[in-house]
Order: C-alpha cells, then sequence, then structure tokens
C-alpha cells in the first residue's frame, strides 16, 4: 500500500484495475485507492505480471506499507512467485479471501447478478458512496466485480444507461450500521433508538487533526467588523465587466469569498511575519501566501489551496477556486492541490452564520473564519447609517503569531475589503 501522501497511514483498496496473470508496463494504473481525501489512482513503478492479489479490493483500513499484491518480474516464472509464501505479516487481520475473490473479472465478461446474503448487496465502499451521491439503487446495479460485487465502474455505467435512481438503497444505507451496532458501545442510549454511522477515513483523519489541534495549538482569537458595502460595489463593477467567454456566458463571476482569500493574501504579503507555519521547535516565514479554503464535501471538508494568491488577480483567484472546488466535491484533487499551504478561510456567511471561531488547521499559523454581511446601524460623524458589516475571526496559533502581529495582519485585512481598489491595482 503506497503512502498516496505525506499524512496517510491507511487506506481502502476501492478496485483492481488488472487481472491475476494480467502484464502491465511501468507508469500503468493498476488500482484505485481511497484515501482520507480522495480517491487516486495507484500507478506502478516498475513493469511485470500480476502473480497474486493479496488484498482484494474493497478492503478498508489497509496500512501504509502493507503488500497488496505479488508481481513476478520479467524472466520470473508466474506460477512459482504466486505459490511464494505471503510476505504480507503487517496487514490487518482478516480472513483469507478465496481465490474467485481474488481474481477481478475481465472487463469483457458478463455481468453476474450482485451477490446477495439476506438483505446484504456486496460493493465497494467508493461504489457506496457513488451510488448515494447520484441517487442509484444499488439493489438495481448489476456487478462486474468478484463474486458478483458492484464496484465503480457498475455504478457508473448505471448512470449513463438510466438505472433507477429513486433514492439511496435502503439495504446499503443499512448495512454498515447494522454491522457496526455490534462491537459499538452505545453507553446509556437504549437499543433500536439510534443508528450507527461508521467513520470513514476522512472523518477519521478530520477528527484526529483537529483534536490535536485544539490539544497542543495555542489558540487565541482577534474579532473585527468589517464594512463591506465598498467591496460589494467592486464586485458589482468587476463582474458587469467580465467579457463573454467561448459559450458566451461571462468569463468569470466573481464571489465575495473570492474577494476575501485576495484580502487575505495582501494583507499576509504587507505583515509577512504572520506568513508563518510551525515546524516542531521551529517556524518557516514563507516567501509566497498560499491561501486553503475549506469545502465542504460529503462526509467532511477538504481545503484546497489557491497557490501564490497574493499575486494572483481576483478573476484567476475565482476560476481557481470553482474548479478546485468542483473536483474536490467529485474526490478528483491530487496531493499537492490540498496538502501545504500558509493560512486558512473557513466562510459560513452563506449559511447566515454572523460570527464563529475557526480551529487552526496545523501546521498554519492562521485561520480567517468569515461570517455573513447583515445591514447594521454604524456610528459616523455625521450620525447613524446603515452599513452592510461582516464580522470575521481570526485564529491564531500563539506559538508563531504573537497578539501585536496578528492585529496588525486583521488590520490590514479589514483596511483592503473596506478600500478595496487596492486588490485591483
Amino acid at each position: 500500500m503506497p503512502a498516496l501522501s505525506p499524512t496517510m497511514e491507511e487506506g481502502t483498496l476501492a478496485t483492481w484495475l488488472i487481472a491475476v496473470g494480467d502484464k502491465f508496463e511501468a507508469g500503468d494504473v493498476v488500482a484505485e485507492i481511497e484515501t482520507d481525501k480522495a480517491t487516486m489512482e495507484f500507478e506502478v513503478p516498475e513493469g511485470g505480471t500480476l502473480a497474486r492479489i493479496d488484498v482484494p479490493a474493497g478492503t478498508e483500513g489497509v496500512a501504509v506499507g502493507t503488500v497488496i499484491a505479488t508481481i513476478a518480474l520479467d524472466g520470473e516464472d508466474v506460477d512459482t512467485v504466486a505459490s511464494a509464501t505471503p510476505t504480507n505479516a503487517a496487514a490487518p487481520a482478516a480472513e483469507p479471501a478465496p481465490e474467485d475473490a481474488a481474481r477481478p473479472e475481465p472487463a469483457n465478461a458478463p455481468q453476474p447478478a450482485p451477490a446477495a446474503d439476506g438483505n446484504r448487496l456486496f460493493a465497494s465502499p467508493l461504489a457506496r458512496r457513488i451510488a448515494a451521491e447520484k441517487g442509484i439503487d444499488l439493489a438495481d446495479v448489476p456487478g462486474s466485480g468478484p463474486r458478483g460485487r458492484i464496484v465503480r465502474l457498475d455504478v457508473e455505467a448505471a448512470l449513463s444507461g438510466g438505472a433507477a435512481t429513486s433514492g439511496a438503497s435502503a439495504a446499503a444505507a443499512a448495512t454498515a450500521p447494522a454491522q457496526a451496532q455490534a462491537t459499538t458501545d452505545a453507553g446509556p442510549y437504549r437499543e433500536g433508538t439510534y443508528e450507527v454511522v461508521e467513520l470513514d477515513n476522512m472523518r477519521k483523519t478530520i477528527a484526529r487533526r483537529l483534536t490535536e489541534s485544539k490539544q497542543t495549538v495555542p489558540h487565541f482569537y482577534l474579532r473585527a467588523d468589517v464594512e463591506l458595502d465598498a467591496l460589494l460595489a467592486l464586485r458589482s463593477q468587476l463582474n458587469a465587466a467580465a467579457p463573454a467567454g467561448a459559450d458566451e456566458a461571462p468569463a468569470y463571476k466573481i464571489s465575495v469569498n473570492d474577494l476575501v482569500i485576495k484580502a487575505l493574501a495582501r494583507a499576509l504579503h504587507d505583515v509577512p511575519d504572520a506568513n508563518v507555519t510551525w515546524a516542531d521547535g521551529s517556524m518557516l516565514r514563507h516567501h509566497a501566501v498560499d491561501v486553503a479554503v475549506a469545502v465542504a464535501i460529503d462526509g467532511g471538508l477538504i481545503t484546497p489551496i489557491i497557490r501564490d494568491a497574493e499575486q494572483k488577480s481576483i478573476s484567476a483567484i475565482s476560476n481557481a477556486m470553482k474548479d478546485l472546488a468542483a473536483r474536490a466535491r467529485s474526490r478528483k484533487l491530487s496531493p499537492e492541490e490540498y496538502q501545504g499551504g500558509t493560512t486558512s478561510v473557513s466562510n459560513l456567511g452563506m449559511f447566515g452564520v454572523t460570527s464563529f471561531d475557526a480551529v487552526i488547521n496545523p501546521p498554519h499559523g492562521t485561520i480567517l473564519a468569515v461570517g455573513a454581511g447583515t445591514r447594521r446601524a454604524v456610528v459616523r460623524d455625521s450620525g447613524i447609517e446603515a452599513a452592510t458589516v461582516m464580522t470575521v475571526t481570526l485564529s491564531v496559533d500563539h506559538r508563531v503569531v504573537d497578539g501585536a502581529v496578528g492585529a496588525e495582519l486583521l488590520a490590514a485585512f479589514k483596511r483592503l475589503i473596506e478600500s478595496p481598489l487596492a486588490l485591483i491595482a
């Protein structure tokens, strides 16, 4: 099992794309592996012949470094290699897979009916998730995997072929909770009054990292009310001036969040002492500002990164953010697109949240929580006026950023939002 990201500790072997006996070349994609953030293709580093599959498709919780398959290199006898003693001492304990479960059916084989045991349908975790997202009833999907197991390709075939979309299959939704209830300690809650929702790799990672953040990172919080009227006027002008693209649609449509990203990036550029990350006893002061943006996806969240955001135009940030968010929701991001960054933005304003305190995403030194813009009374020299005001909260890691520096950063951000022409200079 390869480490497909620096923080990956285990993954789900979602699908084998080759069968035992198939030959492949270096760089060929032979499997799909589901990490805590995305489903990724596994490219083999060298060519050979697949002699034996040691971890069947659909196996969850496979630790990095576990032997998942055995290959015969050029010149080696496939049968001899396949009969060798497995070296998978690090593999999680599991019942040995029967031979038919270890041999994926060839792509041109007829599709058997999905294997079932009572009310249970056999489907890979990836197939279940896609079916739930697209409203596909797995009971109507024939499986082409080992023993009729439903895999990703089957669900995609059902989508293109117009399979019934009566909502997520009740069997698929009930299988995991029913199994989990047998091993979950529900404390004082009566059996039958709840259902157990198993944690996938993404939710486990979120739980672990944010718990570590709150326990080990000394947070402090700075708040400011920022007037938005000038920013909203500039946004309207920029969108009205957008040229038409090839499909006659506007080439870009800028959001308030795009302008927030740009303003935070410029503020960090102007206050470089705040553009830092923690590095186990030292800190890194970064030359570029890479802004990670929290995007809600099914089952959790992910933070794709706008690289060099302080140098990008607002329209470039807008288009990049739309592309990253769309691919994040379909779990098509590569690790370099969501790992790293020097700061984060979390915006819940679209949900009507006026203010909140965000948890720092280590090793970042800061994260900006953005609330909704609301009409409020503002006192000026000439009296009381109505203005659109947004409350923002800057969470700061006190190990790397002191209070005065954090306040300077927030003041720079407020100044750029309230005098937004500087963002396009």
